[in-house]
């Protein structure tokens, strides 16, 4: 029997719909709702914008730590052109000034990038 035009199938797709128990049976969440960390697996559009918000905010982390050490290190050379009798302060400067600084920079970058990544782990996993 030939089949009417009108009268043919429709193919319908959608995303597939996963469903999680909770502690209780409950689903963990809605079967239509994906979660972020669904999101990147799956590499979506929305998954591709969340991993470019935590290279961002690293990025603008590390650009920030770059432009203070810039700040420090750069006028050094000026400085030791404009004194040039000041052998033992640029020695002392080199050797020890410039230690507890790039420590304390170190130090905040780490736990800068750290909170970056616990802030998109918190994110991820819905917490």
């Amino acid at each position: 029997m030939p089949q009417d035009p009108a009268e043919r199938r429709a193919v319908v797709t959608g995303p597939p719909r996963r469903t999680r128990t909770g502690s209780r049976g409950r689903p963990a969440y809605a079967p239509g709702h994906y979660r972020p960390r669904t999101e990147i697996d799956e590499q979506t559009t929305l998954g591709h914008t969340y991993v470019r918000s935590l290279m961002r905010s690293q990025l603008r982390a590390g650009l920030a730590g770059f432009a203070v050490l810039v700040l420090l290190v750069g006028p050094l050379p000026l400085l030791f052109a404009a004194l040039p009798g000041a052998r033992r302060l640029q020695w002392a400067l080199l050797g020890f000034g410039l230690y507890a600084p790039l420590v304390l920079l170190a130090r905040w970058y780490v736990r800068r990038a750290e909170r970056n990544e616990r802030d998109f782990v918190r994110l991820v996993e819905d917490r």
